[in-house]
């Protein structure tokens, strides 16, 4: 069994695409081999992971197969990790076609996989960690990372990506205030996608004068105009990304970790708490007299 994994990690470093896939699908599932092919991992801690969050309708999906269309002018290898969201009532997901991409689908230089969030509160689970690292285990010069941008994923995304950008559109227009503080803050690089619609300078001066109202950070966060489906502001883009890459790889890789293994403890010690197997227990106990919650968890 060792020689096998052995093989396996040997075949994920040189790039073997099939390989990754079932290796993802190991640690998606939690096989038996899974934590020890965790364990024997050996990361290229200089591929970048690039997160890609904002709210929906705003163009994420465009915006990615630009970005990989350029990047593969220039010979480089991406791999996209794409997170759908999970109902939290049955826990089934809306994995989404990625239509957009569907151009990429069977590049030899591009990996496309979708995983859903399976009821994470936050948006992104401890298994989306745990890809991440098994795809920094193969030969991608880019790790591109989407969320679902609703809820508090676009905040944890700060935590796993080295470079976070948030993709907005016009239509907010001047109420650019009802933009959440806490997106303000992990934006490395803001894309106002669809530049073209009206409203766009508007927008993108009053992102300005905000982002300027953050002068205290190292790193300002430039405001990139886009048009993702004709590549207008990609390069511009690619650049921006190249430029927070000399500084993130450096300054933020004890934060990222420290983010990481936060994540990774706390799923680690809930593991044995069973969500469906919990609401049977709460179901029983909630009409006796002394019902108290407090009490039931502390008890549980």
């Amino acid at each position: 069994m060792k020689d096998n994994i052995q093989n396996m990690l040997d075949a994920l470093t040189k790039g073997d695409k099939k390989v990754l896939a079932r290796y993802i699908s190991m640690v998606e599932n939690e096989s038996n081999d899974s934590d020890e092919l965790l364990l024997r991992l050996k990361q290229n801690k200089n591929i970048p992971i690039v997160g890609i969050t904002g709210p929906p309708g705003a163009g994420k999906s465009t915006l990615i197969n630009s970005l990989v269309t350029n990047l593969l002018l220039q010979n480089k290898k991406i791999g996209i990790l794409a997170v759908d969201p999970t109902s939290p009532f049955n826990l089934g997901s809306l994995l989404g076609d990625r239509l957009r991409m569907s151009n990429h689908f069977t590049h030899p230089y591009v990996f496309i996989r979708s995983i859903a969030t399976r009821g994470s509160l936050g948006g992104l689970s401890a298994k989306v960690i745990e890809i991440l690292d098994v795809m920094k285990a193969s030969d991608f010069d880019y790790i591109i990372i989407e969320t679902v941008g609703v809820g508090q994923s676009e905040i944890e995304i700060a935590g796993i990506a080295d470079t976070t950008i948030v993709v907005l559109v016009p239509e907010a227009g001047d109420e650019i205030q009802t933009i959440k503080s806490g997106i303000m803050e992990i934006a490395d690089i803001f894309v106002v996608n669809k530049s073209d619609r009206a409203g766009a300078d508007i927008f993108v001066k009053n992102l300005e004068q905000l982002v300027h109202s953050h002068k205290e950070k190292s790193w300002l966060p430039p405001v990139i105009k886009t048009i993702a489906t004709n590549n207008n502001g990609i390069e511009e883009l690619l650049n921006e990304i190249a430029r927070h890459q000399g500084i993130a790889m450096n300054t933020k890789r004890a934060f990222l970790l420290a983010e990481k293994a936060y994540y990774l403890i706390q799923n680690r010690r809930m593991n044995d708490v069973n969500k469906q197997e919990l609401q049977k227990k709460i179901e029983a106990a909630i009409d006796l007299p002394d019902f108290n919650i407090y009490s039931f968890i502390k008890n549980y």
